[in-house]
């Protein structure tokens, strides 16, 4: 047998091991305490801050890694742990802690004329494999949401993660060991091998029950085109935000600028600005000023070009561009109706936000456009889990079956019918 032949054959035997490992976790983690995964959450919290300076240590050798690679700022601040981000770890796993068990929740009861009594419980989907990229929080936030919902995850995270990913998931396993309950609970893939990700999405012999990309384009479109499990699809955040006539100016400056430039890298942020004819003359100049004071790059139609002496043109390939960086493209259209169809057209579903103190046009806007989160007269950076009170997220879904918007602890179940009767036959 050749050394590539045994390489893969090992490989295949260490993640099978995982998916066999993860089910019989899984199996007790269905109707586990909740106080004892409450108690391993909390515990988690404590060892990620009394680690943090292994945490740190292990995240610089990613960070110097990805600087030799030539890594753009963006992807480096993706990938960047500091205090103030570890605190939020600590403080997501604490809040996970604290919301309410999901499992055995009653959905629904209602009782039949024939006196049944049916009721629809909430139960874990059991085994879910989570495939991510460059953000080291992931492997936190998707442990302590799947352990709540009385889920196992296998977490495979980017290669540029690796040591952050392990160095953060042997704190969880420490809160799984205080606890009382399995170690593989939360498991790791321990290989940079992009292989492993192909096994992943064959479903480990039927182990794992649902796959979670949160990534790229490029990482979610081949897990849609090869996953043989359900997935829950984590597409691109073309983020659109539209100015509308009746906006109150102070609110689009400081709304806008918030939603490009607090962190470029994230799902959450701005990507296209379409702003109503109406106040072009007043508006456009005090919002563009506000981003290009902040470093932000202007690619603008002909309005905007005529206007702002430093915007570049915009092609058709940036109103369909998730930049991921320091680059906004602006729109000047003729009302809301023309914002609402350029955002059907190019959006990725992802997050929308109006505006507007017009609440004919807000609502024009909520119900027309089809897209998993719209928020008026907010910054688009509140798309996440952890701002929607779910204590974090293991992506933003696109898609439209069983999980829409933030992924948190309620979307990681599925449920059971409970049907109680006192001898009925059916006639």
């Amino acid at each position: 047998m050749s050394a590539a032949a045994q390489q893969t054959d090992a490989l295949v035997a260490t993640m099978d091991d995982l998916g066999r490992r993860a089910r019989k976790a899984a199996s007790i983690l269905a109707h586990a305490a909740s106080d004892k995964k409450t108690a391993a959450l909390r515990a988690a919290a404590k060892a990620i801050d009394a680690n943090r300076t292994k945490i740190l240590v292990a995240n610089a050798t990613d960070l110097d890694a990805a600087k030799s690679g030539g890594m753009s700022a963006a992807f480096l601040d993706r990938l960047l742990l500091d205090d103030a981000r570890i605190d939020g770890i600590i403080a997501a796993l604490e809040t996970v802690a604290d919301l309410p068990d999901p499992v055995g929740t009653i959905i629904a009861n209602w009782q039949r004329p024939n006196g049944l009594d049916i009721s629809r419980v909430r139960t874990p989907l059991g085994v879910i494999g989570v495939i991510f990229e460059s953000r080291p929080n992931v492997t936190a936030d998707a442990g302590a949401l799947c352990l709540k919902a009385g889920n196992a995850v296998i977490l495979r995270g980017g290669s540029d993660s690796f040591h952050s990913s392990r160095a953060i998931h042997a704190c969880l396993v420490e809160g799984l060991k205080a606890a009382g309950l399995p170690e593989d609970a939360i498991l790791i893939v321990p290989t940079t091998d992009r292989a492993a990700v192909g096994e992943m999405l064959k479903g480990l012999g039927g182990a794992i029950d649902v796959i979670v990309p949160r990534g790229g384009k490029g990482l979610v479109s081949r897990v849609q085109s090869e996953a043989r499990v359900p997935v829950f699809a984590h597409l691109e955040g073309l983020v659109h935000v539209y100015v509308d006539k009746s906006a109150d100016l102070d609110i689009a400056v400081g709304v806008i600028a918030n939603a490009k430039m607090r962190r470029t890298g994230i799902c959450g942020a701005a990507e296209t600005l379409l702003i109503h004819k109406d106040v072009v003359a007043t508006y456009l100049k005090p919002i563009i000023d506000a981003l290009i004071e902040k470093g932000c790059e202007i690619r603008g139609d002909d309005t905007v070009r005529q206007m702002i002496a430093t915007a570049r043109p915009a092609t058709e390939e940036d109103w369909r561009t998730e930049y991921e960086d320091a680059i906004i493209s602006v729109k000047i259209v003729a009302d809301v109706d023309e914002a609402i169809a350029h955002i059907e057209h190019y959006s990725s579903h992802h997050t929308e936000a109006i505006i507007a103190e017009d609440t004919a046009a807000v609502e024009k806007f909520f119900n027309e456009i089809d897209s998993a989160i719209l928020m008026h007269n907010a910054s688009t950076q509140f798309a996440d889990g952890g701002e929607f009170g779910f204590g974090g997220e293991i992506g933003i879904a696109t898609g439209k079956m069983h999980a829409r918007g933030p992924v948190g602890v309620e979307q990681l179940t599925s449920f059971k019918y409970l049907v109680r009767g006192k001898g009925q036959t059916r006639p």
